[in-house]
């Protein structure tokens, strides 16, 4: 009996092998047009898709031929259930019908990287919705938003999807720019505690996290989308970078390029960035994807390239690896480009080294790979919503009380606004039901959404009025509302935004504002409610602060939610019941008197209040505020000595105390003021933030450890430095309510630090 000889895989099959070796196995085998076809993405559908990226409509080719792509592989699926409403047991069989079709018809049988949106959870229909990104800063709680992460990517894990494109790492530099509400914050240091969580607990699932917008999108003039880029390196260095240098220390794979250009050079096409910063400086080594159509707009909108093939070859020798959402430069005009001799094939077998790696990485190679499909599966289920419950109910923030909150038991509620009974007023302009649903209106959300007032019908009496819409009404609907606050023993006023997308909402991608006036007539609204005499609490659900500095002295009570998720109305209901103790904290201070003031706390003396301005930057409330119903006490804040070494630790203990018969919560919050730097630094910066628990009764002591390169900045010189001198550490509950102020003096040599500094504090048990 002849036994037959066992075959081999082939050498970039075998998962034992060196990862260098089979991708390098696979590289020197495969032509061109091959190599080409791992650089783009494929984005079948994108005709029927509606708008949900820039200039999309000049995009949709359907003469596309998917099987005669497939011939030579493809790189990346894009959105396959991002894309339209569909069932999820369904879009995962048809995804893997997909990935057989592409391994079974190319010579070397690579399978494609899966991508999908999931700022809010899973962009896809059925799955849960959490809380917006401003929501994950309000918690200030790294623990709850890493937990999230975890769960949307298992969810995209067992859908057979690879990547997800999250999170946003933008600082907010302009409350103006719509896609505030898909920031965390505007501090770098909350950016990048929260962001890196995500990227934690994204990665820990095995799906590749997405750093974006590399960098500087956030700081467009006058907060429009895509507007040029005014940032000083310094700006880029000290507020925009050190959240993706976090993220990238969490494990992120993959980065995002910013859609701007900064001082005339688009990112795309930025080698400085994409490559000297990002590869030789940080030492990031997994793949750089395009923002959807960005490397194209370097020759429609930007004009720095003459034709798609000059954009290809610009955006691939600064780094950008592959092209999304679909196959355009990357194609015939970079094939065309690298046969006639204009961009050298050596970066194309970077980027393909990259990509090749990558899929090494996530076992796609492997000789064993095989699409799994779920017999069935549930997007929402128990412990998805309960997760989106916990993350909602710390992001509430209660912002002024003048004791109605929390609502007597037996109160006669009048709940009216654009945004009461709207359940899309929980959710972001990345939610699937307003990013894709919206094109599908006889869909249902395919979840469910409590609104707020169905929420407080489970413990109040309730009369509803809408009042006027988020834009528009009549004169009739805002008497009918003040009818039914007349009525009422209080009146609950929720106002705010409708996300939506490019100019279909007032808050979101392409929806930014020309001042921070509520939209529409929710002003006169809530005019005409404070006119009745009755407590107004105003309820704000949007993706921006807004300026209420004419009726606080008016209102009862502020309460915030930035766009909560699914289960914001049964948390905004609690909080206004008093069945949760309010505990988030703002991530973006509330403007003051000048309804188009885009500062931030984030600003150097001269941007402060002065004589030498009729302007008044200062805050409504500012950044880090947040009230309680049973505010914690401060008993003691202490450091470990004023003499800090600048190579050493400064510790910093609080002990707090619960004297009330609840739970407590608390975020201990420490600021760096430096008197005397070699550039003017902002008056006071976050270096350091705890949330905790205190039980009834109990006594926390909360332990911060401070190393001298929490101090660091970028110098005259443009290099990174920790100095000698007197510095102030301001410990306190927000930006401006600083409990305690300890003098310390950093001793030592002045040292210059880069990539290698300490980022984060310690925390003692």
């Amino acid at each position: 009996m002849t036994t037959q000889p066992t075959t081999a895989p082939e050498p970039w099959r075998d998962p034992a092998a060196d990862v260098t070796e089979r991708v390098r196995a696979l590289l020197d085998r495969m032509t061109l047009r091959e190599k080409l076809g791992q650089l783009y993405g494929i984005w079948v559908g994108i005709d029927s898709a509606g708008e949900v990226a820039p200039h999309q409509h000049d995009f949709d080719d359907p003469a596309v031929d998917f099987d005669d792509l497939v011939r030579h592989g493809i790189g990346q699926l894009t959105r396959v259930f991002g894309t339209r409403p569909v069932d999820p047991v369904i879009g995962a069989r048809s995804l893997a019908r997909t990935q057989r079709q592409i391994v079974s018809s190319s010579r070397f049988g690579i399978p494609a990287v899966v991508h999908e949106e999931c700022l809010t959870g899973l962009a896809a229909w059925q799955a849960t919705i959490y809380p917006a990104p401003l929501s994950w800063g309000a918690t200030f709680d790294p623990d709850v938003v890493r937990r999230m992460a975890a769960r949307i990517g298992e969810t995209m894990r067992a859908l057979g999807v690879h990547q997800g494109l999250a999170p946003v790492l933008d600082v907010t530099r302009d409350l103006r720019w719509g896609r505030t509400e898909e920031t965390i914050g505007e501090d770098p240091y909350l950016v990048g505690a929260i962001g890196s969580a995500y990227v934690a607990g994204l990665e820990s699932a095995g799906i590749v996290a997405t750093l974006k917008h590399f960098v500087g999108y956030s700081a467009s003039r006058a907060g429009r989308n895509l507007a040029p880029v005014s940032a000083g390196p310094r700006e880029v260095a000290d507020v925009l970078l050190p959240p993706f240098e976090l993220a990238l220390r969490a494990g992120a794979r993959s980065v995002m390029n910013a859609y701007t250009d900064t001082d005339g050079v688009p990112s795309a096409a930025d080698a400085s960035l994409l490559t000297d910063l990002l590869r030789d400086t940080y030492g990031f080594s997994g793949t750089v994807v395009a923002d959807y159509f960005s490397v194209a707009f370097l020759h429609r909108l930007h004009g720095v390239a003459a034709d798609r093939g000059d954009a290809a070859g610009q955006a691939l020798t600064a780094g950008i690896d592959v092209e999304l959402p679909t196959m355009d430069c990357y194609g015939e005009p970079l094939l065309a480009a690298v046969e006639g001799g204009a961009v050298d094939a050596a970066a194309v077998d970077r980027a393909l080294e990259r990509v090749l790696r990558q899929k090494c990485e996530l076992g796609l190679l492997d000789a064993d790979w095989a699409p799994e499909v779920p017999e069935e599966i549930d997007l929402d289920d128990a412990a998805s919503r309960a997760l989106a419950r916990e993350v909602a109910e710390k992001s509430i923030v209660l912002l002024h009380n003048d004791g109605t909150l929390p609502l007597a038991a037996d109160a006669r509620l009048a709940v009216v606004g654009p945004r009461a009974d709207a359940p899309g007023a929980m959710l972001g302009c990345y939610s699937f039901p307003l990013h894709v649903g919206v094109h599908h209106p006889d869909v249902p959300f395919g979840v469910s959404v409590p609104t707020v007032v169905e929420a407080l019908r489970e413990s109040f009496e309730v009369t509803y009025a809408l009042g006027c819409p988020v834009t528009g009404g009549d004169d009739d609907g805002i008497a009918e509302a003040v009818a039914a606050c007349a009525s009422a023993s209080v009146c609950v006023a929720v106002l705010g935004d409708l996300a939506g997308l490019f100019g279909g909402g007032t808050s979101g991608e392409g929806c930014d504002a020309a001042d921070l006036r509520l939209p529409g007539r929710q002003e006169e609204l809530l005019e005409a409610l404070l006119a009745t005499g009755k407590p107004v609490v105003a309820v704000l659900l949007s993706g921006r602060p807004y300026e209420l500095s004419r009726q606080i002295d008016r209102l009862a009570a502020v309460v915030c939610g930035f766009y909560p998720g699914e289960e914001g109305g049964p948390a905004l209901a609690g909080v206004l019941s008093g069945r949760i103790n309010p505990s988030g904290r703002l991530p973006v201070s509330f403007p003051a008197a000048g309804a188009s003031q885009p500062s931030t706390y984030l600003a150097a003396p001269l941007a402060r209040r002065s004589e030498v301005s009729t302007v008044d930057p200062s805050a409504l409330f500012p950044f880090g505020h947040g009230l309680s119903y049973a505010p914690v006490t401060w008993a003691d804040v202490s450091a470990t000595g004023s003499l800090w070494p600048t190579d050493g630790v400064c510790r910093v203990r609080v002990t707090l105390r619960n004297d009330h018969a609840r739970t407590a919560s608390e975020v201990v919050q420490v600021y760096l003021h430096d008197p005397v730097a070699e550039v003017a630094r902002p008056e006071r910066q976050l270096i350091a933030a705890r949330r905790v628990s205190v039980e009834p009764g109990a006594t926390v002591v909360v332990d911060i450890g401070l190393h001298a390169d929490l101090t660091s900045y970028t110098g005259r010189a443009g290099r990174r430095l920790v100095e000698p001198g007197d510095v102030e550490l301001r410990v306190g509950t927000s930006s401006e309510q600083i409990v305690t102020t300890l003098h310390c003096t950093l001793t030592g040599e002045r040292r210059y630090v880069g990539v290698e500094r300490v980022m984060t504090p310690e925390f003692g048990s």
